[in-house]
This record gives C-alpha cells, sequence and structure tokens, in this order.
C-alpha cells in the first residue's frame, strides 16, 4: 500500500471510531469512504450494532460486502455520516467526482453530523476544484449556456470504457464547471442553485463537523470554525 492509500485508510478508520453502537451511518462514496465502510464492517463483525445509509450503489455494494445492515433515508436519519471530498477548504467541500453528490448531498445534510475523510492533497486554502452539476438530459445545452453567462466554463463528463457520458445513479448527466477560485461559496451556491435543470451541484457549505486528514504519521481531526 502506498503512502496515499495509506493516508486514506488511517482517514477512514479514525472517522469509522467514532461510530457508536445503535447509530444509524450514512456511508459515503469514494476510495477514502471506503476504508471507512470496511472498518465498520469489521466492527459489525465484532459485534457493533449499526445501520448504513448508502450514498450511491457502489457504497451499497461495499457495505453488503462488509456486512454492514442497512436502511434508507426513507426509514431512518444517520446520526453521523463519512464521506470524502474532491477538495477541502476550512468547512467547505467540492464532492461529486464519483458522480454521486446528489444522494451524498441528502444522506450528508439529513446527518446530525457529518465526518469528511481525505488526505493531505485535497486540503486548499480556497475551492478552485471545477464543481460537479448533476442536469436532467434534456436541460444540459441550456444549464451550460448559463453556467458560461455566470463565468464558468462547463465540460460534460465523459465515461471511460464505454462510449458516451457519465450517467448518475439517478440517470442525470455531469458537468464538470470550472467556475476559477470560490472566493464566496454561498453566493456561488446559490448562483448554481437557480439554473433550471440543475438537480444538484458539488458544493458542501458549512456542512462539515469534523475533517480527519490522514498522512504518514496518523491522523489530524480539524473542527471547522473553532480553529
Amino acid at each position: 500500500m502506498d503512502e496515499r492509500e495509506t493516508a486514506k485508510r488511517r482517514a477512514g478508520e479514525s472517522a469509522a471510531e467514532a461510530v457508536e453502537d445503535g447509530m444509524v451511518v450514512g456511508l459515503g462514496t469514494g476510495s477514502t469512504a471506503a476504508h471507512a465502510i470496511r472498518a465498520l464492517g469489521r466492527r459489525v463483525d465484532a459485534g457493533l450494532d449499526i445501520e448504513g445509509v448508502p450514498t450511491s450503489f457502489q457504497a451499497r455494494e461495499r457495505a453488503h460486502e462488509a456486512g454492514i445492515p442497512l436502511t434508507s433515508l426513507a426509514e431512518e436519519s444517520p446520526a453521523l455520516a463519512i464521506d470524502g471530498a474532491d477538495q477541502v477548504a476550512g468547512g467547505d467541500l467540492v464532492k461529486g467526482g464519483g458522480a454521486a453528490h446528489t444522494r451524498e448531498k441528502l444522506v450528508d445534510a439529513a446527518a446530525d453530523r457529518l465526518l469528511v475523510v481525505v488526505d493531505p492533497s485535497k486540503l486548499a486554502d480556497a475551492l478552485d476544484h471545477p464543481v460537479p452539476l448533476a442536469v436532467l438530459p434534456d436541460a444540459r445545452r441550456t444549464v451550460a449556456e448559463a453556467v458560461r453567462e455566470q463565468g464558468g466554463e462547463p465540460q460534460l463528463r465523459r465515461a471511460e470504457r464505454k462510449d458516451g457520458p457519465v450517467v448518475t445513479d439517478e440517470g442525470h448527466l455531469v458537468l464538470d464547471c470550472d467556475v476559477g477560485t470560490v472566493t464566496d461559496p454561498a453566493t456561488c451556491t446559490r448562483a448554481l442553485s437557480t439554473v433550471p435543470g440543475v438537480v444538484e451541484h458539488g458544493l458542501f457549505v458549512g456542512m462539515a463537523d469534523e475533517i480527519h486528514v490522514g498522512d504518514e504519521e496518523g491522523v489530524t481531526v480539524h473542527t471547522p470554525g473553532t480553529e
């Protein structure tokens, strides 16, 4: 396991230690969240009583493999969620690299606490990562035009190992939008949210309660707003 993967594993396992018996837990999508799911699976095997709410087909499959009982938002609200991020600046995130940000935002927002797990490469002073938009297929062109009018540069995400675009679990297309450095995340959030045809965007503003950063030496836990 290389240093970056070790850092991801440490971050995921650190957040998994915060889960207590009887909790409903939001299960994030991505390689770092996968380490948390596997760690929770080992704890379930040792007797921990929890239920998971997956944020994607991928998370659901990993939870099944780990032996974690599952529920849904229609049945339960998570006490906490563990999720990764493509970029972190303070308590603000860009997510959606796995095209799961619509369901991730639903689960993460419903949780009482959101624990974000990352390696140091995801940390930034300000958000400047392209912001993914999940869009209705028929709205692809009009959404792209609206983003350009706002000063952004949208790019349709193409699938790998298949012809055509990436399609989300919910049947949406993904536009990765370079909006430059996000100096005012709340304003950018409002601007993207009001574009007709945008189902959800990948800006998670002020949602993180803890940031677990793994590195070659261990894990540092940051609490946004208190440092």
